[in-house]
């Protein structure tokens, strides 16, 4: 009797180990791809940002297959080569299904200014990506025109 009672503990463990390990593997289930709504993208939602200052990202993002990473680029426009790349792979954003997305990416003093395309892609663990896209303006100044930085 003890024997069968651990037959069925140890069948029920397997059969719980084997659901988590495939649960993103067949493609007739798979959970919705993420969603991002970047609310922000500069200070006040400005889409612009000043070389040596930081750049103000917010939104939400829901991933039902949990979130496994978060990539960021900003290239240059019109045949710039200069680009700016941001990864969060571990933290508060990753094995999470909602999340309100809060960060401020550094931008180098050199950065060329002009038109730049930002990527915001996310990634779930069951590798499906969602990306959006955005204008960003790295432009001349410091940031005080609204009286501190980009925030």
């Amino acid at each position: 009797m003890k024997n069968l009672k651990n037959m069925s503990l140890m069948t029920a463990l397997i059969t719980v180990f084997t659901l988590s390990f495939t649960a993103c593997g067949n493609d007739d289930e798979q959970p919705a791809k993420p969603v991002i709504n970047l609310t922000e993208i500069g200070h006040d939602n400005s889409k612009h940002v000043h070389p040596g200052q930081d750049l103000h990202l917010e939104g939400d993002i829901v991933a039902q297959g949990l979130i496994k990473r978060i990539d960021i680029e900003i290239h240059q426009e019109e045949g710039g080569s200069y680009k700016i790349k941001q990864s969060f792979t571990e933290g508060k954003y990753v094995g999470v299904r909602n999340v309100e997305f809060h960060e401020h990416i550094d931008i180098p003093a050199n950065a060329p200014i002009g038109e730049y395309h930002m990527h915001f892609t996310v990634t779930d663990q069951c590798g499906q990506q969602t990306t959006v896209e955005s204008h960003l303006e790295i432009i001349e100044g410091n940031g005080d025109e609204h009286g501190h930085h980009d925030e």
